[in-house]
């Protein structure tokens, strides 16, 4: 289920972002960065609708998705409800 992001409080939705950036552990990236500086990426990112924060019941965990991933999502829930 599709959470708006923007119905969180700043401390609950910095704590998602926060626990989905580190997930892996390890930073790959072109460049090192503060996680602040990757928070605030991930927010501008929700703030422009390229990704989206969703929630599954059944695992209770949050995760972000592209926006493309939305129709796939909202597909395999109608599938999984019948």
């Amino acid at each position: 289920m599709e959470i708006p992001h923007s119905q969180l409080t700043v401390e609950v939705l910095d704590a998602i972002i926060e626990e989905f950036i580190t997930r892996e552990g390890t930073d790959y990236g072109e460049c090192d960065l503060e996680l602040g500086d990757k928070v605030a990426q991930v927010k501008e990112q929700l703030n422009r609708g390229d990704v989206f924060l969703s929630f599954d019941p059944l695992t209770r965990t949050c995760q972000l998705y592209p926006k493309d991933f939305r129709a796939a999502l909202e597909e395999l829930s109608v599938t999984n409800a019948t």
